[in-house]
């Protein structure tokens, strides 16, 4: 069975206030049982940075839509600006600080329906 879930309908319990943005959530084993994946949006405001954090059970791809970002990956950093991709492996710590005036707006998408996070 298809899942169909709206951007534009903000329903409080996908949306997750995170204090430096939000993250929404469109797709994942709490919005549809049989899903294979989590995907959302990220919105980190201009000059905020998420925590440092990890997934033991997935990787994580990042696709930026607008504003930018130094997005820190173990040990290295890349600047990542509108139309880039970034794919995280598996248990690798990582955390993004927005470096443009406008916040960072973000697809993230993760191998598992129950993305586990720790450190966030």
């Amino acid at each position: 069975m298809a899942t169909i879930t709206n951007l534009h309908e903000n329903e409080a319990h996908r949306v997750l206030d995170m204090g430096w943005g939000k993250i929404q959530w469109l797709c994942g084993k709490d919005i549809d049982p049989e899903a294979e994946m989590t995907f959302g949006m990220v919105y980190i405001d201009a000059g905020k940075e998420n925590t440092r954090h990890y997934h033991p059970n997935c990787e994580e791809v990042i696709f930026v839509l607008s504003g930018e970002c130094d997005h820190t990956l173990g040990d290295e950093s890349f600047r990542l600006k509108p139309g880039m991709m970034l794919r995280i492996p598996r248990g690798v710590p990582h955390n993004a600080r927005v470096t443009s005036w406008e916040p960072c707006r973000m697809i993230i998408a993760y191998s598992s329906p129950d993305r586990q996070t720790i450190g966030e």
